[in-house]
């Protein structure tokens, strides 16, 4: 990243950056040793370029399933894949996509301690690492169901907060989110664009991401960086987040720039986040470093992003203890998602808690869980389908109901 001034190397991450630019991203090398799937890109992120044939044999696919879903996904590549591919539920975790949604919320106090903070680039420093906190759930390799139209997700007994999703559409898949305490208001339009590279996709967040402080009315805007999932079929599956979150504070033009490094050789730079808080005139205030699985810390600064003499890094948020050995490398909080402890008193039938195949899989049981998998697929879409027909039924008799209805008004 380097100095905050453009067309500078100078900075407290000066040093860093130029010693992590000679390694580039990970690496990765085509395997030709695959019969029948040559050219297939695999990376090892803990590895060089000399392992990759190694590593396209370990993942969790046995081999006819890896070799059966290569030649389907093949005529997808360079296309959006969000809802157009049926996948098996060995791959799942028992959590819908609803659900993910609310573990940004594990680390909610944040936002608390930001809206109780007088100070407004501190109250950045704050925002902006409950917003990277998340990243930890995020690299789960499991994934989560598709919602169908109209499901739903509530939580509450975490924090005062009162958290409520639906899936709002079907094609193209949205999710919208509501959560909301005595410090904050939290809203989300969950929408994403996908881009399938062979063994590979890239996620891209296109929806809007809104938090209000209460105390003072300020509202925060959240833009996250592209997630890039690797080695979908061959190789052992990780997740990686490289690219800019800027979180801007509408209300006064402050905002907080972080770069998440791209994972190079042998993990170097890997889950290394750092960046600045900025005034409204874009001069640094406030340097941030840290991991996205660990912790983050921060410091004042001067103009030319040094640190401020006198003044030390603090940590502002660590990793809570996580359970050993979890089969789906769920948070503690994860597990209260999931469960009825933090269910509202009237619980809507919609609820994800409530799915038969997500909970079938919860409970180990994979052929239920692909059978109900199954029947919800046909199910969902067949209301789509009942849905845009009785749309197209109604109309013609649309315009007619409405005119019906407009009184006359007179000339003036």
């Amino acid at each position: 990243m380097g100095s905050p001034k453009k067309n500078e190397n100078k900075g407290f991450f000066a040093a860093m950056t130029s010693g992590f630019s000679m390694f580039g991203s990970a690496m990765s090398r085509s395997v030709n040793g695959l019969q029948g799937n040559e050219g297939v890109e695999v990376i090892n992120p803990e590895g060089g370029k000399e392992d990759a044939e190694e590593e396209a044999q370990k993942g969790r696919w046995k081999d006819e399933e890896r070799d059966s879903y290569w030649k389907m996904m093949q005529k997808y590549i360079g296309s959006d894949i969000t809802s157009m591919v049926t996948l098996p539920v060995v791959i799942f975790e028992p959590m819908t996509m609803l659900q993910k949604m609310a573990e940004i919320m594990e680390y909610s106090h944040l936002l608390d301690q930001a809206d109780e903070c007088e100070d407004p680039y501190l109250r950045l420093v704050y925002a902006s690492s409950w917003a990277v906190s998340v990243y930890f759930a995020f690299q789960r390799t499991w994934k989560p169901f598709n919602p169908i139209l109209g499901e739903t997700y509530e939580m509450v007994n975490h924090g005062g907060i009162s958290f409520i999703s639906e899936q709002v559409s079907h094609h193209p898949p949205m999710s919208a989110g509501h959560a909301e305490n005595e410090h904050f208001i939290y809203d989300i339009t969950s929408k994403l664009k996908t881009k399938l590279l062979g063994n590979s996709v890239d996620v891209y967040p296109v929806g809007r991401t809104r938090v209000t402080l209460k105390k003072d009315g300020v509202v925060l805007d959240l833009v996250p960086p592209l997630t890039k999932i690797h080695n979908l079929i061959f190789g052992r599956t990780w997740v990686d987040s490289p690219g800019e979150m800027v979180m801007t504070n509408l209300t006064t033009g402050d905002k907080v720039v972080l770069y998440f490094q791209p994972c190079g050789w042998f993990g170097s730079g890997r889950y290394e986040v750092d960046g600045y808080v900025y005034s409204a005139a874009e001069e640094p205030k406030i340097m941030m470093t840290g991991k996205w699985n660990e912790k983050m810390s921060y410091q004042p600064c001067d103009a030319e992003g040094e640190p401020l003499p006198g003044t030390e890094l603090k940590e502002v948020w660590h990793l809570a203890d996580v359970p050993k050995n979890d089969k789906f490398q769920y948070t503690h909080f994860a597990h209260k998602i999931n469960s009825f402890d933090t269910a509202p008193a009237k619980l809507l039938a919609s609820d994800s808690r409530i799915r038969p195949d997500r909970y079938a899989l919860e409970q180990g049981d994979l052929s239920k869980a692909g059978a109900e998998k199954h029947r919800f697929f046909i199910f969902s879409s067949f209301l789509v389908t009942c849905l845009s027909q009785s749309l197209s039924l109604l109309l013609p008799v649309i315009p007619i109901a409405i005119l019906s209805s407009v009184e006359q008004v007179p000339d003036r």
